[in-house]
């Protein structure tokens, strides 16, 4: 029996309201206390599209006595309640007579407490049922036409049949009459569904809720980008979604962020574009917060400047951070976001190798006194003339190969570092060297990346269900277009794709951020290559050990903690042995 009463069953959300079921319930207790007082009534009221479906009305025996003052109240008596059956006979009914329905209160928290108090003592699972607290509608739409929202007060304001008495089965029919008036004004709201009542009841602001309804009730339940617009028609934020329609819609939720009410308040219009696939919707999103750089994306949005770290092709070679890259051999890695960011990878690297950082030109001739970081053996001081070029070679290109596929002893002389400075208890300095090293590898991988899609022309396809898959168009390591189509048909649409969705003038941060995501989808298991021209390849060599790194201390930089060691750690004792 209780596993049967474990399946409620629920309402969907998009339902019509005079299509959802509603259980309008009352109760009389011995008290207001759950914990020390009891149900000794209950009246019941189940109603579909403004038609009584069913109706329960019980006296419940209670443990306990009623007090003098309840009786007077409700005229239930110890007398009255004697031959009535105990709340574990009337649960199960109960029970049965709510499933599937919305449940619906006056001040539904009262009710709630005493049947939720009453449930787990007898071992039953709690009410999750949908909730809808009449008392808190009434707030919402009619505060301001009555002096108070209790019962009594509402069903004079809507002249209903019945009166409320307390006693349970007409006071939920009241409640019941109550409802209906509440849900035809909440329908000048363009509150037509179960979603928009429960989001009615839980709103202080209905400017807020009559907004919503004005500005996504145009809005599609597919894929695509939105973009909500000022009066003035600036792009204030950017975003995707796998269901346009529910993903705006949360925005006039109970989101407490700042950046979220600003937004709401300068809106105007929501702007959309349908995708046919969840990946160009990605992209797409990426392409228009590059256009449009909107004031409350963070998100995805590139720097206004990008940067690299140089490898320069000097006689002795130094790590130089510019904006541009040059077709002159030196090695890049970027772009970066920052100069920020491009002084902590550089600063990395400068942790381990003994490059120069001074930037004076060192010929032949040159003859300068050692700085300091040469008396401390931080840098091999060229610039002092007594180096020769072979000797300095290894270091370079100990940096080069750093800074271009990730190789080379760089990255374990970090972890060791980092190792022997947590070692020695200098964990704040640990600290920087770690998150420096994770910076470097995830700027290295996402180039690799970038590389591997470079000139790359594909098609390729994931399943959607057994008959429909999704299908990319790749060129040049650019989304080309997408579609979604029965699987049969895939080759051939792949063919037909028009080529007006490729763009070629974006800068190089959302380059490497589209590759990104393409080469993510393309990872993906149950990814289907179609055809491909150039060399594709995914990073094997070194890229597993350069994505583990990188989980590794992003994961040490998130809790403080080496990964090793994120265990469990509990204490084992011996059998019999003494708590302390």
């Amino acid at each position: 029996m209780s596993q049967m009463l474990l399946d409620f069953g629920h309402v969907a959300g998009t339902t019509p309201l005079r299509e959802v079921p509603f259980t309008v319930l009352d109760l009389e207790t011995t008290g207001g206390a759950p914990a020390t007082c009891e149900i000794t009534e209950v009246g019941a009221v189940r109603v579909r599209g403004g038609q009584r479906e069913a109706e329960l009305s019980t006296l419940v025996r209670p443990a306990t006595g009623i007090p003098r003052q309840i009786t007077a109240l409700t005229g239930i008596t110890d007398t009255l309640v004697a031959d009535a059956p105990p709340v574990t006979a009337v649960l199960p009914t109960l029970m049965e007579f709510w499933r599937g329905s919305v449940f619906v209160a006056h001040n539904a928290r009262f009710d709630l407490a005493f049947l939720n108090t009453a449930l787990e003592l007898h071992d039953y699972p709690t009410i999750e049922l949908p909730v809808v607290c009449t008392a808190t509608l009434a707030r919402r739409l009619v505060r301001e036409e009555v002096h108070n929202c209790r019962l009594s007060t509402l069903a004079q304001h809507f002249r209903t049949q019945h009166e409320p008495t307390h006693r349970a089965l007409p006071d939920a029919r009241t409640t019941v009459e109550v409802l209906h008036a509440l849900i035809e004004r909440a329908a000048g709201l363009g509150v037509l569904t179960l979603d928009g009542l429960l989001e009615l009841c839980d709103r202080r602001d209905l400017d807020t809720v009559a907004q919503r309804q004005r500005l996504t009730d145009h809005l599609p339940a597919s894929p695509g980008v939105y973009a909500f617009r000022s009066a003035a028609g600036e792009v204030l934020y950017v975003g995707k979604a796998t269901d346009l329609r529910s993903r705006v819609r949360s925005y006039f939720g109970t989101d407490p962020r700042r950046m979220v009410r600003g937004l709401l308040r300068e809106t105007d219009r929501i702007d959309h574009r349908i995708c046919p696939t969840p990946i160009e919707a990605e992209i797409r999103e990426l392409r228009t917060i590059t256009t449009w750089r909107p004031r409350y994306n963070r998100r995805h949005k590139p720097p206004r400047s990008a940067t690299w770290v140089k490898l320069t092709t000097e006689r002795f070679p130094r790590l130089s951070i510019v904006r541009t890259v040059r077709d002159d051999g030196a090695a890049y890695l970027g772009p970066l976001r920052s100069t920020r960011a491009a002084e902590s990878l550089r600063d990395a690297l400068h942790d381990v190798l003994p490059l120069r950082r001074c930037t004076m030109k060192i010929t032949a001739r040159t003859r300068a006194q050692a700085c300091v970081l040469a008396e401390i053996g931080r840098c091999c001081a060229p610039c002092v003339g007594d180096v020769d070029p072979t000797v300095y070679q290894p270091v370079v290109e100990h940096a080069r190969a750093a800074l271009t596929d990730g190789s080379g002893p760089v990255t374990s002389r970090l972890l060791d570092l980092i190792a022997a400075l947590a070692a020695d208890e200098r964990y704040q300095e640990a600290g920087w060297r770690r998150d420096r090293l994770a910076a470097l590898v995830d700027a290295v991988r996402r180039q690799r990346v970038s590389q591997t899609m470079d000139g790359v022309e594909l098609a390729a396809y994931r399943p959607v269900d057994d008959d429909t898959v999704d299908l990319v168009v790749v060129s040049n390591g650019r989304m080309r277009s997408s579609a979604r189509c029965p699987r049969a048909e895939a080759p051939r649409v792949a063919t037909e794709m028009s080529t007006a969705f490729q763009r070629e003038d974006d800068d190089p941060f959302v380059i490497v951020s589209e590759r990104e995501l393409l080469s993510r989808w393309l990872a993906l298991r149950g990814t289907v290559l179609l055809w491909a021209h150039g060399r594709y390849a995914d990073t094997v060599a070194g890229g597993a050990e350069l994505d583990r790194i990188t989980r590794q201390l992003r994961r040490r930089r998130k809790t403080g903690v080496p990964a090793s060691e994120l265990t469990s750690k509990r204490l084992r004792r011996e059998v019999g042995a003494a708590a302390s």
